[in-house]
Order: C-alpha cells, then sequence, then structure tokens
C-alpha cells in the first residue's frame, strides 16, 4: 500500500495522462475498429468472409488433406509468437530483478527521461504485462484452430451434402465462425505486441509515450482498414 501511494505521488502529471491515452486509445480503438467494420469491412471481416468461403468448399471436397495442411499453417503463427512471449516475459522478469543496474544504462541514452527506479519498475510491468495478456490471445487463438481442426476433421463425408444446401451451409457458417473467432483472438495478440512498442516511447519521454500510442493506432488503423491488401482482399466477395 505504501509503495502504490508512494508511486501516486511519484509519478509526474505527463506520465498519468500518458498512461490513460495509452490504455484508452487501446481499448478505445478495439471498440471502434469492431463498429467500424460493420459500416467498411476491415481486414480481419473481409479475411473472415474468406474463411467461410473455404469452409464451404470444404464440403464438397472429397480429400480434406489440403484443408488439414491449411490448418496446421495458420496454427504454426499464434504457437510461434505465444513462444517468442514467453522469451520475452522471461527477459523483462529478469531486467526487473536488476532494475538498479537497468535505470543507470537507461539514463545514459540521450533523451532518456532521468525517472525513479520505483518508476521504471512501474514501466516494466506495464511491459510485462502487456505481453502475459498477448500470451494467453495467443494461446487462446491457437486452441481455436485445433477446435477448428476437429469440425473439419469430422465434417461428413462430400456425398452427405448432396442435395441438402441446409447442412452444408449450416456446416460452412460454423466452422467459418470458429475460425474467424481464432484469427480475431491472434489479431489481439498482435494488437498487443504494437502496443508495447509504444510503451517503448515512455523510457524516454511520457510526451514520447504520447506520441507513439497516437503513432501505432494510425498504423493499426490504415493497416486494417485501408491497406492495399484488403482492396486485393475485397475482389471477388
Amino acid at each position: 500500500m505504501d509503495t502504490l501511494l508512494k508511486l501516486l505521488t511519484t509519478l509526474p502529471p505527463a506520465d498519468w495522462l500518458a498512461v490513460l491515452l495509452f490504455f484508452g486509445g487501446w481499448v478505445g480503438y478495439a471498440v471502434f475498429a469492431k463498429r467500424r467494420a460493420d459500416v467498411r469491412a476491415s481486414i480481419l471481416a473481409t479475411t473472415n468472409r474468406w474463411r467461410w468461403h473455404w469452409m464451404l468448399q470444404t464440403t464438397w471436397r472429397e480429400n480434406r488433406i489440403v484443408d488439414s495442411a491449411v490448418l496446421q499453417s495458420m496454427s504454426a503463427s499464434p504457437s510461434f509468437f505465444a513462444s517468442t512471449t514467453i522469451l520475452i516475459i522471461g527477459g523483462l522478469l529478469a531486467v526487473l530483478g536488476t532494475t538498479d543496474k537497468a535505470s543507470e544504462l537507461v539514463r545514459e541514452l540521450p533523451f532518456a527521461a532521468r525517472t525513479s527506479t520505483l518508476v521504471f519498475d512501474m514501466k516494466l510491468v506495464v511491459l510485462a504485462g502487456i505481453f502475459t495478456y498477448a500470451f494467453f490471445r495467443f494461446t487462446w487463438s491457437l486452441r481455436q484452430y485445433s477446435f477448428g481442426a476437429i469440425l473439419v476433421a469430422a465434417a461428413p463425408d462430400a456425398r452427405s451434402f448432396q442435395g441438402d444446401d441446409v447442412a452444408r451451409q449450416a456446416f460452412a457458417d460454423r466452422a467459418g465462425r470458429v475460425m474467424g473467432l481464432a484469427a480475431e483472438t491472434f489479431n489481439d495478440g498482435l494488437r498487443a505486441y504494437y502496443m508495447a512498442f509504444a510503451v517503448l516511447g515512455w523510457f524516454v519521454s511520457a510526451w514520447a509515450f504520447m506520441a507513439a500510442t497516437v503513432a501505432v493506432l494510425w498504423v493499426l488503423y490504415r493497416r486494417e482498414f485501408h491497406s492495399e491488401v484488403l482492396g486485393a482482399l475485397r475482389v471477388g466477395l
């Protein structure tokens, strides 16, 4: 309790403003992106539509080895990021054990903010918290892809769907939804990585932190709603 009170009084108002902007911008952008996708399709919404087409095509195939290979390839990304995130968290915890030396090293960097060890610890804890959140999102995405693989493996034979468009559409809706949720969860983890880069600006100054937050949110918006690949993916939908 004493440490918390000391932190509240030690951290300058500009830093608190930067923290509020960071978390408010992160949560606000997530809500905005989900609602904006209903008006202008985002890259996630567009690829989810293609996932639905993919699952629909699965019902026509006698041999689904291709679908299994694609699923394995897609699940490799969250697996890689989850493993990498564990290493990052371990590194941050190791730095927390040698805070005095690490803070002295940062103070020697040009334009770096001169802060107390307690404030430096808080910045590291925030970074560790972000990557912990990312780890849980990546591992949950990995599990959801495994659920999708079960659906594909359990799908009836292609001949069972003949003349039954209702069953075909129902399978595509269900399996496509699971794949879409896995992709959405993976996207949350990637977004956390982007936001973690903004926190690095905090080690320079609170104003650099705020500028980095706005810059990262702008990059996310441009890539999700105005990227060239989005225009290419929309063709045919």
